[in-house]
């Protein structure tokens, strides 16, 4: 059985399984999903645990499938829990786990937890991913995307008796606070709980925060990701992608990466663009070039408002800047690698904003400035 990770609470309530699969790469609300089942567990009586890490082609699995079918000395009920970091457990873990959760139906003394990555989509035909969601429970743990982060976070200051002034003002102090707090959620947590320590739900403002209680109290701990910043050029966020740009410069990503992500993307609409020219619907145009999830959906609205002339000459920025990262100079161009991406990231975003023309035309080029904060 699948569930989402805003099910769970419900779930719970109607009564504990004895198997559960708990596998997404958002460390903070993985493990609020672990905690939760184990608080119901312990109110259960599961007051032993014992942890399995697998490591490496050669983990041992006895020992796990001994642990599950054994009773403690010194309780009745445990919590086995198993951890696989890679997400892939190998021809002897596959076996093992499929054991496992065939053995866990009925099984009221043993309650198993399995811990995983984010899984792939072949990853999850396999048989013992199989197994564990027809005899257990599964939860995907999924990022929050930027879009949803502001209600996320009120929902957070709400769990803890804050919130943010009404109207506009409020939405601009949500827009900040997830500006600030951006693809590091751990870290927005932990704002959100220091904004509780500093202005308490009991004081003067009876929990209400304003723009400048934010501003002086939440730190910049915003992590970006090359992927994040392709999604921010082709939705047209110009401001986000300069500060993603800054901040990537700032964490010391390779430019050469950068680039490449950029550039790619670039190509991939030129790939679409002629197989549409050739006949091809655009759904099929997209599988073919295995455009999907957000991204599909950003091609979509994209592709309408560029021309073919507009694609050639992002292609043609694209080759100049390749040749900037790389230590050549060009005419009419920055010098500086990290001011020549941004220069060919902001021509790609105002097109695909629909703030210029549909042919690209040559861009203003970004002034330099000085990194707010050294590289790492």
């Amino acid at each position: 059985m699948q569930i989402s990770a805003n099910q769970l609470a419900n779930h719970l309530q109607r009564g504990l399984k004895s198997l559960y699969t708990v596998h997404g790469d958002e460390p903070l609300l993985a493990q609020e999903a672990l905690d939760a089942i184990r608080a119901v567990a312990r109110t259960q009586g599961y007051t032993e645990r014992t942890s399995h890490t697998v490591s490496g082609a050669h983990f041992d699995w006895s020992e796990v499938l001994a642990a599950g079918g054994s009773l403690s000395l010194f309780a009745d009920k445990q919590i086995l829990e198993i951890r696989i970091p890679s997400g892939k457990p190998g021809k002897d873990g596959s076996a093992a786990l499929q054991q496992l959760a065939q053995s866990a139906q009925g099984n009221d003394s043993t309650l198993t937890l399995v811990m995983l990555p984010r899984l792939d989509k072949m990853t999850k035909t396999g048989a013992w991913f199989a197994a564990l969601e027809s005899y257990g429970v599964t939860l995907q743990v999924d990022p929050v995307e930027r879009a949803a982060l502001p209600q996320w976070i009120a929902q957070r200051l709400s769990a803890q008796g804050q919130r943010v002034q009404a109207g506009e003002d409020g939405q601009r102090t949500l827009q900040f606070f997830a500006d600030r707090v951006e693809g590091n959620l751990l870290a927005a947590h932990q704002e959100v709980q220091k904004l509780a320590l500093l202005f308490p739900a009991t004081g003067p403002e009876g929990g209400v925060l304003t723009l400048e209680q934010v501003e002086s109290a939440v730190a910049n701990v915003a992590r970006y990701d090359v992927f994040k910043l392709s999604e921010a050029i082709l939705a047209g966020q110009s401001l986000r992608v300069q500060r993603m740009l800054d901040g990537l410069q700032a964490e010391g990503e390779a430019e050469v990466l950068v680039h490449y992500t950029v550039a790619e993307d670039i190509r991939a609409l030129k790939r679409v663009k002629d197989a549409m020219a050739q006949g091809r619907p655009l759904p099929m145009a997209l599988r073919e070039q295995r455009v999907w999830g957000n991204k599909e959906r950003l091609f979509e609205r994209v592709l309408p408002r560029l021309s073919d002339a507009a694609i050639a000459e992002l292609l043609q920025s694209a080759h100049v800047v390749d040749g900037i990262v790389k230590g050549l100079k060009q005419p009419d161009w920055p010098h500086n690698g990290w001011q020549a991406l941004h220069r060919l990231a902001l021509q790609l975003t105002a097109l695909c904003a629909n703030t210029a023309p549909t042919s690209a035309g040559p861009a203003t080029p970004r002034p330099a400035m000085a990194p707010a904060y050294g590289r790492r």
